[in-house]
């Protein structure tokens, strides 16, 4: 016996037109709040939901439409849309055609419809990624894009709730009014995800301490996650009774339970300023995907039990039954949002499409020099500086530890940017781990820097959530090797945001990280970690790596201001094992300590994204290293000088863009370059510059030392996978001399 492949689009169609004609009138009157009116808006939704999905299908087969996962048995998230005012952001799965399509109902001027169509045939007008990516997204109403990477929305929505009442704390204009109300819609499969488990109690834990939190979590569980089912009354179990986060269920396969369970759960997030779970139950039509053979993995009754709890079905026959629509009064409505939607797909069909990597790639780091130059060099006013630094300014002070300065910079990003927030593991009471962060949060006050709770996907979500609300994040990973279990929240998150809506949202944000190896008496491989080529291939993303006190300070100010002018997501590596070095070449000589300028000598002292450092003007060898390499190829140099060879050091400075032009100057000087690498031989930071050098035409001589592709031990074991000195003076005089 052949399985059947699951419900298809002409069957689905062909059972709504049966239904419709079957259901009787009752004189039943629609639900209290439920007006005819507002009963046919939501069945329009519902409809333009269903025939879109329908057409998306339709475009696929013809070769014209590229994305066919549909919204089908998800139209009751209408009903959240109705809920909420457009000013409400949200954050919604990519089942929420019915949500988006009510939402921009309520805005003039916008065509739900058309912009669903225009992101299904990849057109360049679609209103949001303009063709890069068919996604629910709209700047005017209040829709941030999302990914598909399950789950990954949560933490920024987590962020976005937060940023709400923190922003008018602050007293800074945030991006969504004072009592907004932020809703996330997710699945059943990806509530099981650690990132959904670890956002929602974060929620809860917010809350719990009596700082508002107003999200909307919906959870539309439609009880299986492409074929793998979830267990029956799961959702209700692990979260009908979770203390801190109130609990509505409704069917959103009946309208007016899912127009009574979405008012009262926004109507209480609205009040109380708490997280709330909606959970709405579905079902799934039409398989995953337009590619899905469900029937290859469920049952034929229970395929056919899901076709008839069809939400399409439910709204019409409430309609019929109350007299609202007759059965060939609802099939003609149908049928006119069909047309429509087909007359529109024909037209949207033939729009141009990105034609060029130069277009696709727009919108990714997209930057203004000049502007970011001007706002580096511009500091708070005298009495704002005062209010957050004190009387005594660092510029009146004696030269400074890196630790110092990035220290001191912070305090004036703090004092500059009223929306800055300082935030992280630690940051607060202690200071951070290493002093770092000590003493900001009793000048800048605990609204602007707080301890976070311990996890590095909340850390990271609430920068993303704080930044597209218009508050500029600076938070912190602890240390480099603890970013990897949170590292997508910058790849699919912070990265993506830009490119998925044309630049229109944007992650304005600077993750500090304390990184690299070479700490002494302390250490092991997770808090040694040298491994950042997960961070190099993100596109658009900055990576500032200071070694100096001076390049710290200013390289800090240069993150600010980007952010706040290009929106640009920043990672700045602090190497661990320099934050309190003083010395450079003697013990007591100084030689890694700097005076920190003076506002009015910012602007000098700027230091623009990509632009390298050269110390020397030797003519024998350049040297090109970052971070504790700079350390050791200083103290390299002074030995091959005195050895007859003469050399100059490149300080990368940023990893991502790199400073190629610099690069390729200096190592044309000289025809002879080592790179040095402290980071692992595969995957590190030489292979790009070595690449960017043959790239460029560079045919000089070249060599490399790079650490090894191994963890990092603990105690002086380390000393045999890290590069050294020695090394570093070996390769050079074998480079010089060879």
């Amino acid at each position: 016996m052949t399985r059947p492949s699951g419900a298809t689009e002409d069957q689905i169609d062909t059972d709504f037109r049966a239904g419709a004609r079957a259901a009787t009138p009752v004189a039943a009157p629609l639900p209290a709040g439920l007006t005819p009116e507002r009963a046919l808006a939501l069945f329009d939704s519902q409809v333009g939901s269903r025939h879109l999905d329908l057409e998306a299908r339709r475009l696929r087969a013809h070769g014209a439409g590229f994305y066919t996962i549909g919204s089908s048995g998800h139209e009751g998230n209408a009903a959240v849309a109705a809920a909420l005012r457009p000013t409400d952001p949200a954050l919604l799965h990519y089942r929420s055609g019915a949500f988006y399509l009510e939402r921009a109902s309520q805005v003039p001027g916008i065509d739900g419809i058309r912009d669903v169509l225009l992101g299904l045939v990849a057109a360049v007008e679609e209103p949001i990624s303009g063709g890069r990516h068919k996604v629910f997204g709209r700047h005017e109403l209040a829709v941030i894009p999302q990914t598909s990477t399950i789950a990954s929305h949560l933490p920024r929505a987590v962020g976005v709730a937060f940023a709400t009442g923190r922003a008018a704390k602050l007293g800074v204009e945030g991006g969504w009014p004072a009592d907004a109300v932020t809703v996330c819609s997710f699945g059943d499969a990806s509530a099981n995800h650690s990132t959904a488990a670890g956002a929602i109690n974060a929620a809860i834990q917010v809350g719990f301490r009596g700082l508002p939190m107003p999200l909307l979590l919906v959870c539309e569980d439609n009880g299986i996650g492409i074929s793998v089912p979830t267990p029956q009354g799961w959702i209700a179990h692990a979260y009908g009774s979770r203390p801190g986060l109130e609990y509505f269920p409704a069917d959103g396969c009946e309208l007016a339970s899912a127009v009574d369970g979405a008012r009262r759960a926004a109507d209480w997030v609205r009040k109380h300023r708490r997280p709330a779970l909606l959970h709405l139950r579905t079902v799934r039509l039409m398989g995953h995907a337009g590619s899905d053979v469900e029937g290859a993995y469920r049952r034929p009754e229970v395929i056919a039990a899901e076709r008839d709890r069809d939400p399409l079905l439910g709204t019409a026959r409430l309609l019929i039954g109350a007299e609202v629509l007759s059965p060939d009064e609802v099939i003609a409505r149908y049928d006119g949002v069909g047309a429509r939607v087909r007359s529109v797909a024909a037209e949207v069909a033939r729009l141009p499409k990105l034609a060029t990597a130069a277009a696709v790639m727009a919108p990714i780091g997209r930057t203004s020099p000049q502007a970011v130059a001007a706002r580096a060099a511009t500091p708070a006013d005298p009495e704002r500086r005062s209010a957050v630094l004190g009387a005594a300014k660092p510029e009146d002070g004696p030269p400074l530890t890196l630790a110092l300065a990035i220290n001191r910079a912070l305090a004036d990003v703090l004092a500059g940017h009223p929306g800055a927030m300082v935030f992280g593991e630690d940051v607060a009471a202690k200071g951070g781990v290493y002093g770092v962060t000590r003493g900001l949060a009793k000048q800048a006050g605990p609204a602007r820097v707080f301890d976070t709770l311990l996890d590095e996907q909340t850390v990271l979500g609430l920068a993303l959530g704080a930044g597209v609300s218009g508050l500029l994040p600076i938070p912190e990973i602890q240390y480099l090797a603890y970013l990897h279990n949170a590292e997508d929240q910058l790849r699919g998150e912070a990265a993506t945001l830009p490119f998925f809506s044309a630049g229109r949202y944007r992650n304005p944000m600077i993750v500090r990280i304390a990184g690299y190896a070479y700490q002494k008496g302390f250490g092991g491989h997770f808090h040694n970690d040298n491994a950042i080529g997960v961070l190099r291939d993100i596109p658009g993303l900055v990576i500032a790596s200071p070694a100096r006190p001076d390049d710290a300070a200013a390289m800090m100010r240069t993150c600010a201001a980007a952010a706040a002018v290009d929106g640009t997501t920043s990672v700045y590596l602090e190497p661990i094992a320099l934050y309190h070095t003083r010395d450079l070449h003697e013990d007591g000589d100084g030689g890694w300590t700097a005076p920190y300028p003076a506002p009015a000598e910012w602007a000098e002292h700027h230091v623009p994204i990509g632009r390298a450092r050269t110390y020397g003007a030797g003519t024998d060898l350049t040297i090109v290293t970052f971070a504790n390499g700079l350390h050791m190829s200083l103290r390299v140099a002074a030995r091959l000088e005195r050895a007859g060879i003469s050399s100059r050091v490149v300080d990368l400075r940023w990893l991502a863009p790199l400073p190629v032009a610099d690069v390729l100057r200096e190592a044309r000087a000289t025809g002879r370059v080592l790179v040095v690498d402290e980071t692992r031989r595969t995957g590190g930071v030489s292979e790009g510059v070595v690449t960017a050098l043959v790239d460029g035409g560079f045919d000089g001589r070249i060599g490399r030392v790079a650490s090894q592709d191994s963890f990092i031990p603990l105690g002086d074991a380390a000393l045999h996978v890290l590069i050294s000195e020695a090394d570093i003076e070996k390769a050079a005089t074998a480079l010089v001399s060879g």
